[in-house]
């Protein structure tokens, strides 16, 4: 068949395949641990999967509602009044999306034209760069301090220019496991006042913090609420990543927006997951009990590697652990990870990838959102090199 390459131009040329994609076939190929790429290696609560099962079996199975189902979108109003004590409409402030990398896009699609500025903190989630490049936006990165993964947000006031779009943010963050602080979150506030910057907040660890910490939503803060896209995951929540069912929340004039481009781009997602989901939301300690699950998880495996050669801080939120090999080797991290899926057999992300200019601190990514024994065997692996 000939090939068609006539004047043919990508929009996104310098965009290589997914470092999460790289480490899960590395891994498959080597036989390896993967604690790359963030999923469950455990079951979802057979409860939730009956109640799919169910919905299927009772005729479920077309187009759901563009926005999503109504029962499901009332579940999540009454869960976000419930820990934050805001109001979201359900008929036109919360729209159901198919997982929220989607949502994501969707947002970014709505709000960006050619030459608009995205500011993004750095490390950052691997979709955003692109999805604002592929509209013609600007990313305007910041580069969190590599060491404490604090924001001096003196320092993201003067990225502001007349030509600022938007601003995405991600609290609990992917990947460091750092979590945003109520002072952040007014310094950000106040920093966009007066402004018709909108926000995105990327939010869809909400449930995944630690050590009796408290998760700031954007919709906490009257300034931010105002103009934000708020991202959530049941993928995250609910220990089904497959199932790719999450949610957007925001004022109904953006939510408007959003939902013209929602419509064109995948309409309507999975109608009895939709139907499972609104059931199960109406118990909260489905997903109140989260945080404790995975600290948990967190502690056994830090406990299990404490006398590697690895340094870390433990991780304040996600499930996802930082492990610094500074004083193990002077590879770069790409080259580490590499190593450590072929001759150790232990999968990892390294954190470059995410980095400006793929700035190097000798940082690895592991997931433990992982059975116990997974977890043992990989301290092992690790205590080992």
């Amino acid at each position: 068949m000939p090939t068609y390459n006539s004047h043919f131009q990508s929009k996104l040329p310098n965009v290589p395949t997914s470092i999460f994609s790289v480490m899960s076939a590395l891994a498959a190929e080597h036989n390896a641990l993967n604690l790359s790429q963030g999923f469950p290696d455990f079951k979802s609560d057979t409860t939730l999967i009956e109640l799919v099962n169910k919905a299927m079996l009772n005729g479920k199975n077309q187009y759901a509602p563009m926005p999503g189902i109504l029962d499901l979108r009332t579940e999540i109003s009454k869960k976000v009044a419930s820990l934050y004590g805001v109001s979201y409409h359900p008929e036109t402030e919360i729209t159901i999306t198919a997982g929220a990398t989607q949502a994501i896009f969707t947002a970014i699609a709505t709000c960006i034209k050619p030459a608009d500025e995205v500011i993004i903190f750095k490390p950052a989630y691997d979709s955003y760069e692109p999805s604002i490049e592929v509209f013609g936006g600007k990313v305007i990165p910041y580069q969190i301090d590599p060491e404490t993964f604090e924001i001096d947000w003196n320092e993201v006031k003067k990225l502001i220019t007349s030509k600022t779009k938007m601003v995405i943010i991600n609290t609990p963050h992917n990947p460091s496991g750092q979590i945003l602080s109520k002072n952040d979150m007014q310094q950000l506030a106040a920093i966009l006042k007066d402004t018709n910057i909108v926000l995105l907040s990327d939010e869809v660890y909400e449930h995944i913090i630690f050590d009796e910490a408290q998760h700031q939503s954007a919709c906490l803060f009257p300034e931010l609420a105002e103009r934000s896209f708020i991202i959530a995951s049941f993928g995250k929540t609910f220990h089904n990543t497959g199932w790719k069912v999450g949610y957007c929340l925001a004022p109904s004039a953006l939510m408007e927006e959003f939902r013209k481009v929602h419509q064109f781009n995948v309409f309507s997602v999975n109608h009895p997951t939709q139907v499972a989901l609104a059931a199960y939301l109406k118990t909260p300690n489905n997903y109140l009990e989260l945080g404790n699950f995975y600290q948990q998880k967190r502690d056994l495996f830090l406990s299990l590697i404490k006398d590697s050669k690895f340094e870390f801080t433990p991780s304040k939120g996600t499930y996802f652990q930082l492990l610094n090999f500074k004083k193990m080797t002077s590879e770069g991290d790409f080259d580490f990870a590499k190593r450590l899926t072929k001759e150790h057999k232990i999968a990892s992300i390294p954190i470059s990838v995410f980095n400006q200019h793929n700035l190097d601190t000798k940082v690895l990514r592991f997931c433990f959102a992982k059975t116990d024994e997974t977890l043992k065997k990989a301290a092992e692996i690790l205590c080992k090199i």
